[in-house]
Formats: C-alpha cells, structure tokens, sequence
C-alpha cells in the first residue's frame, strides 16, 4: 500500500479563471500548495494535475513534478482518478489516494496527516474528509463554503452551499457548523468506482463531489480540524485576505 498526494488544477474555473498562476506573496498559487503538501513527510509520491500547457509549463519551470489529464473532466475526483493510472506502476485496491486542492494555499500539513491517518489505522473506511469548524456567521452563509452534515459517529450525511446545519436562532459557535477544507482521501478501490459512477442529482445541484459518494452509498468520514484563519481561493476578493495572513502564518517560513 502505497500514499499518493494529487494536487488537480485548472485554468478554466468558473469563478476565477487562471487562478492556479495568480501570485500570492510572489509565488504562483499551486506552488504555495505544492511546497505546503509537500510538508507532509509520507507521501510515497506527490504530484500537480493538470489539463492546461499554462499550468503544466510553470509546474516544470518552478521543479513541480506534473502529469497532464484530459479536459473533459466535471469534477476534481474524476481528474486525480486519472492521474493516479499515470503515475501507479501497480495499483494496489488499498492504495490511498489524497486529492489536495489547487486552491487551498494556506493549507497546513498537519491537516494531511488527520484525514490520512484514519485510513491507516482503520483498514474498513473508505474515504475521509477535512472539516473545518466554522466560526463566524458570514463563512456560514457564504455559498462558496460547502457546509458538511454529519452523524455523531462522524460519517457525512450531506454536503451543501447552503447555511448548515439550520437553527431557528440564526448561527452560534455551539452549532457544530464545518465546511470541507479542499482535501480527501481514498483508497482506491473505492474513488475507481466513484469515477465509474455517473454524476449524481444531488451532486450536480450542490456542485459538491462529495455527494456522488453519498448517492452511491458510501460512507465518508470527517477529520475534524479547528477554526483558523485560513483562506480558500474562491474568487479574486479571496486573493486580498490571503496576502494579508499568509506572511504572518509560521508555515510560510519553511518554505519561502
């Protein structure tokens, strides 16, 4: 059983076209993810994915190792499912597979290590998922910040852009709110057949990968990570608050 990290990207986003080579602190955005994941001292291997010539040629220029997938891909999941058979010489079932986000450059590499150790240690789950705590309303309410429902055993019954889960008296920090931080894990027996499984209703409403696996009835876990001053890039107004945190953040410092 091998640990493979795949960082998917795209110029193509919808939100924010080209935001893969936007700079931050002078760096390209995949490179702060890259050098971030690469924190993370167990990979068996640790790639950038990509459908773009644009993103694969900074990946070469700035020592990134990159695999190009095709274009057609809707979902991230389906793209990393693809660039795992570029890169396994044998696939092994049981295999974990992380998807790193392209757009997570704040992203801590103790958060790796909590939605990859679970697997480890328990032979029997199929996929875990980051979940930030949430909280201040406005993240809750911001529909670029896909919520996570879950039971108290900690598997996810749904994911929305929606402000969940509901409270008559409006958000509070006792809600238990969390939102997906931009990384899951596999084994990969299980994202094969997640990317052999057609979209799903509640997938493509939600825009949300997560709920395919929910439709095929699968269970994900969360990894349950505090609150902290930590951006995703959405859109263009997210670059602003990147920049203003990202040079004050102690990981910065191992890699710039």
């Amino acid at each position: 059983m091998k640990i493979f990290g795949i960082i998917p990207a795209r110029m193509g986003s919808s939100r924010f076209p080209g935001k893969p080579l936007f700079k931050i602190a002078d760096k390209p955005m995949i490179e702060h993810v890259y050098r971030r994941a690469s924190l993370y001292k167990n990979w068996d291997q640790l790639i950038l994915t990509t459908c773009d010539q644009e993103i694969e040629d900074e990946a070469q220029k700035i020592g990134i190792p990159c695999k190009r997938t095709g274009s057609h891909h809707v979902r991230a999941l389906d793209r990393v499912a693809e660039a795992y058979h570029l890169i396994a010489n044998s696939p092994d079932p049981n295999d974990i597979v992380v998807n790193v986000q392209g757009d997570e450059p704040m992203l801590d590499p103790e958060m790796l290590r909590i939605v990859i150790d679970p697997l480890l240690e328990n032979n029997s789950k199929v996929a875990t998922v980051l979940a930030i705590d949430i909280a201040d309303e406005e993240l809750w309410l911001n529909p670029d910040t896909v919520k996570i429902v879950h039971n108290d055993m900690g598997e996810i019954l749904y994911t929305s852009r929606a402000p969940l889960p509901y409270a008559n008296n409006g958000f509070s920090k006792d809600l238990g709110a969390k939102r997906v931080g931009g990384i899951f894990a596999f084994r990969w027996k299980y994202l094969e057949k997640f990317t052999n499984f057609p979209e799903t209703r509640l997938e493509k409403l939600e825009s949300c990968d997560s709920n395919r696996v929910l439709d095929m009835d699968f269970r994900q876990y969360i990894a349950s990570y505090p609150a902290k001053k930590i951006y995703s890039v959405d859109s263009p107004s997210d670059i602003q608050l990147v920049e203003d945190a990202i040079r004050l953040d102690p990981i910065w410092n191992l890699y710039n």
